[in-house]
């Protein structure tokens, strides 16, 4: 009995001595990305931990209507890695509520990570470039993760307790998969019928746009992005990694800007209503 009690207290001493070896994350002055030969699994892969972690204040985004004039989220912290062609950013920050669908009256938590689309000695203003100067915007989105992840983008996901008794191209009279149903059915989606983007379940939780300054901002086909978010282990907040090429310019012996904004939901924060940060160098380290 003795010895089973002094194993056991051994086997504490040695978990407590194993937590007191564990590396903090260093904090950086700048973002740097860390060569590694392949990029992490997700937001929460080991491989991110003991990189050096720099803290993005954010402020208000209270330039253009609709402002947000109440402060949320005050900072993110980000860490990034890169394989030489492209570059993943784990974005960390605090937020209690968990927002991944949006409804009437409901918004949804968000991030971004946005670059200048060429290296220049000036960059264009943070706040989603300036004309002439355009940005490079990878966008996350909770609900789109959600959707990815397996949950089903109908009403009934949306609404439980909803009834629904008719809907005209479900009639008998329609044979499924005619021709006549499908017209009939387009009348009656008509983000389908118009085809908007944002219409049904997204393959990718990550959106690539651009940007030459406020209200300018659209798609960026051509520059692939992907990524991941996860709520953290004592769901008080956010982790997401978002992966896109090389930024223009950036390398070992160069570096660029990179600046990234987020969005609380449960603050009602949307479209231009977010917090966001400055500039901040990016270098290849």
């Amino acid at each position: 009995m003795r010895r089973l009690k002094f194993n056991l207290l051994l086997a504490m001493v040695v978990l407590l001595l194993a937590a007191g070896c564990k590396k903090a994350v260093p904090p950086a002055s700048e973002v740097v990305a860390v060569q590694v030969s392949q990029l992490p699994s997700g937001p929460n892969d080991a491989a991110w931990e003991n990189l050096p972690e720099f803290t993005a204040k954010l402020i208000p985004q209270d330039l253009i209507e609709p402002r947000l004039t109440q402060p949320s989220t005050p900072e993110v912290r980000v860490q990034a890695m890169t394989n030489g062609s492209e570059i993943a950013f784990r974005l960390r920050w605090s937020d209690p509520d968990d927002n991944d669908m949006a409804k009437a009256g409901q918004f949804v938590d968000a991030c971004a990570v946005q670059v200048p689309s060429k290296l220049t000695p000036n960059p264009p203003a943070p706040q989603m470039g300036e004309s002439g100067g355009s940005v490079q915007i990878a966008y996350w989105r909770a609900d789109w993760q959600a959707w990815v992840n397996g949950r089903k983008d109908d009403i009934h996901s949306i609404y439980p307790n909803a009834q629904i008794t008719h809907y005209p191209f479900e009639a008998k009279s329609l044979a499924p998969g005619s021709p006549e149903q499908k017209e009939m059915a387009k009348r009656y989606s008509p983000a389908d019928a118009s085809g908007n983007r944002r219409e049904g379940p997204r393959q990718s939780p990550v959106e690539s746009l651009m940007a030459e300054g406020p209200g300018t901002l659209s798609p960026n086909p051509s520059i692939a992005v992907r990524g991941s978010g996860e709520r953290t282990q004592k769901n008080d907040g956010w982790s997401v990694m978002i992966v896109r090429p090389m930024p223009d310019g950036l390398a070992p012996k160069s570096r660029t800007t990179v600046a990234f904004a987020v969005w609380q939901g449960s603050a009602h924060e949307a479209g231009s209503r977010k917090m966001r940060s400055g500039w901040a160098p990016l270098a290849v380290k």
